[in-house]
């Protein structure tokens, strides 16, 4: 017997056996998937303006029951509250189809769930999935937060909180986000619009393996600004990819999540966003293309690259909280062109600042941040200076080309490397 071959036919054996169980596997997760059920042909009318949450919510019981499925929303509006995806189910908007939200929060029940860095009750989502493994919503049709009636609500609060010299909180004005996903892992969302969302357009928490792509993310500035209704907000999670996407919002496209308060890093609800790519994006009017900070602990590997930018905003937005650890590394921009408002801002974030009693002195870590081959219009290259016992180091710029009205460059920090940085075609040393 010869040894080297008889376990090279054994590990042959052995391959063949794994790739038939994972071809077995694949079948199987595309034949569930395959089974479509179109909403229209199991008890969902088209009538547009009477609420359908009921019926759609039984097609995705009866879905999961029966052993999973594509529910499948066909053109036309279907007015909605909020509905809960099941194991093995998943969305399918096909063109022409709105899933339009209702505007009265009363059809979002109030549940267990995730805002702004905290564990608490909150209104559901117009789409909801908690551990829906391999969990999609494919287009390309839309879906329709039907904001409106929230948003002016909520600036409609603020103003007579003004005028008694009070501060409005965003949870103040009950708004439901768009979709909200927990728990899930390997989940898909792709070619989908999403529109005019109450509150954040895209939650994902505690989720792994995620891929958006090929989506448009919209809400608007004017005439009524849509407040707080951030494009994608990754909160706790590892391996997410954004790609092919155009994002435009009243608040930040991207925005970092983990958690916030001195005590935050403790806590199990909270922890790391790993491993994030985002590419060949283009970004319209936002608060920040990509923002770290308002609700973040621990952010690492983060990527951004071969993306449009078109704003008046910064790309890189640090938001250092003097009331929370945070540690941002391992950051990297690169290939960007556009316009914005600057390349990199990093400020003290005092916004709702609460030490809950605690005599902790928090302070936040910011290294490995590189930010290269960037040609942009802006009136600056940047604003670096966060709380005074940051610690900040190794930041580099290189190749970057800025036009724009000043060579403004404001940096407390000794180690921020510029390297053949030019702004309106000077040279740019380092300070």
């Amino acid at each position: 017997m010869n040894p080297v071959m008889d376990s090279q036919s054994s590990s042959k054996k052995t391959m063949q056996k794994i790739g038939l169980l994972l071809f077995g596997l694949l079948g199987i997760s595309l034949s569930v998937r395959a089974q479509q059920y179109v909403i229209t042909e199991h008890g969902v009318g088209k009538d547009s303006t009477r609420m359908s949450t009921k019926a759609i919510q039984k097609v995705i019981d009866d879905v999961h029951q029966q052993g999973g499925g594509t529910i499948v929303i066909p053109k036309g509006v279907f007015l909605s509250g909020a509905l809960f995806f099941k194991p093995k189910t998943h969305l399918r908007l096909e063109e022409g189809a709105v899933l339009k939200g209702s505007d009265d929060i009363k059809d979002y029940p109030l549940i267990p769930s995730r805002m702004e860095g905290k564990k608490l009750d909150y209104y559901a989502a117009l789409v909801n999935a908690y551990k829906v493994d391999q969990f999609s919503i494919t287009g390309p049709g839309k879906i329709d937060g039907n904001g409106l009636k929230f948003w002016e609500s909520f600036w409609a609060y603020r103003e007579a909180q003004k005028k008694i010299n009070q501060v409005a909180t965003n949870l103040d004005v009950h708004r439901p986000r768009l979709i909200f996903i927990w728990g899930s892992n390997g989940v898909k969302i792709r070619n989908v619009q999403m529109r005019n969302a109450g509150f954040w357009t895209t939650h994902l928490y505690q989720c792994n393996d995620v891929s958006i792509e090929n989506c448009d993310i919209q809400s608007p500035y004017k005439p009524v600004p849509a407040p707080s209704t951030d494009g994608i907000d990754i909160d706790v999670c590892k391996k997410v990819i954004v790609r092919n996407c155009y994002i435009s919002v009243n608040d930040d496209a991207i925005a970092i999540k983990g958690g916030k308060g001195p005590d935050a890093h403790t806590l199990p609800e909270n922890g790391i966003v790993e491993n994030v790519l985002i590419e060949n994006c283009r970004f319209g009017p936002s608060h920040g293309v990509l923002t770290l900070g308002s609700e973040s602990i621990h952010a690492k590997n983060i990527v951004l690259r071969n993306c449009t930018v078109e704003s008046k905003t910064p790309i890189l937005r640090l938001k250092m909280r003097p009331d929370t650890y945070q540690v941002f590394e391992d950051i990297t921009l690169e290939n960007i062109k556009g316009s914005c408002g600057s390349i990199f801002t990093m400020n003290p974030w005092k916004q709702f600042f609460d030490m809950a009693g605690s005599t902790e002195k928090p302070y936040g870590i910011v290294r490995r941040i590189t930010l290269r081959n960037i040609d942009v219009t802006s009136p600056k290259l940047g604003e670096l200076e966060g709380n005074p016992a940051d610690q900040v180091s190794n930041i580099v710029f290189k190749n970057v080309n800025v036009q724009g009205a000043t060579a403004d460059f404001k940096n407390i920090y000794p180690d921020v490397k510029l390297q053949q940085v030019k702004v309106n075609g000077m040279l740019q040393a380092s300070k």
